[in-house]
């Protein structure tokens, strides 16, 4: 009875995490989970490791930490939390890393622009406007830009170079500036570079205004976070004396489970929600 408690448990925890985790929208391709996966490991600095690697990792930490709160707990709904939340570990850091790197680009996107902007100004060409990067530009976003002057040095082919080298930054400032180069090589134009300097005004007012909201708002998410992991430690240490694995072996300890691991996912997406300022997506892949 406790083991198929416990894999029900884990069941619908799985489904709720999925449905709250997921785009809407996401189900029409079989493929977006993957794409969405693989540019959150871009932004997040790891573009060697694929979406099935990360699902993978995931997979074998719930896997280890239940056998050995199993083993530890003789609980298997225990186990079973403890599981899920070292299932998910994995996707959390790499969106949390994820974020602090975007956060950390934010501040760099406009320096971007005006290296372009000072580059065509100069008379070069659009090719060497983006190379020159790889050697001039900051530091962070030098080897995307070096390694599409190698393509083109290779190939010759700006628009196959281009594709590629959004694929590598999978951002979405680096989208619409990869689409203005296109567009000035397709149809020609006289107007990028008074184009790219709006474009660095206006980066530079998100970035400001949105650091201070996320300074605003740190300390509420910080509480948040703090709120719901307070519980599973409790759990955590509770799952050390006997009487308590026991209690939770019952059908009445499944339910008391399942409510509060309900109640912790709900009430922090909520608050996710709530506080999420808007982020860019991206429309020009």
């Amino acid at each position: 009875m406790g083991v198929v408690a416990g894999l029900l448990l884990g069941a619908g925890l799985v489904l709720v995490m999925w449905a709250l985790t997921t785009e809407p929208g996401s189900a029409r391709g079989s493929g977006r989970w993957q794409q969405t996966l693989a540019d959150l490991l871009v932004q997040a600095g790891a573009p060697q490791v694929t979406p099935t690697a990360l699902l993978g990792t995931a997979a074998a930490a719930a896997g280890v930490v239940w056998l050995t709160a199993a083993a530890l707990t003789r609980a298997p709904a225990i186990a079973t939390c403890f599981a899920l939340i070292a299932g998910y570990a994995p996707l959390a850091l790499v969106r949390a890393r994820a974020r602090r790197r975007r956060a950390a680009l934010r501040a760099l996107w406009p320096d971007v622009v005006d290296h372009l902007a000072s580059a065509i100004r100069a008379g070069l060409s659009l090719p060497e406007a983006l190379a020159q990067l790889g050697e001039r530009g900051p530091e962070e976003l030098r080897a995307p830009f070096a390694a599409f002057a190698e393509d083109y040095r290779v190939t010759g082919r700006f628009t196959e170079c281009l594709d590629a080298l959004k694929a590598r930054l999978a951002d979405p400032v680096a989208d619409r500036i990869v689409e203005s180069l296109r567009l000035t090589r397709e149809v020609g134009g006289t107007d990028l570079g008074r184009q790219l300097r709006t474009l660095a005004t206006f980066l530079r007012a998100d970035e400001r205004t949105r650091g201070e909201l996320e300074a605003r708002q740190s300390w509420t998410v910080n509480g948040a976070r703090l709120a719901v992991a307070a519980p599973w430690v409790v759990l955590a240490l509770l799952a050390t004396r006997p009487e308590a694995t026991t209690a939770y072996n019952t059908p009445t300890g499944v339910v008391v489970l399942v409510g509060g691991a309900l109640s912790s996912v709900v009430a922090y997406r909520v608050m996710l929600r709530i506080g999420r300022l808007p982020e860019d997506v991206r429309v020009l892949r």
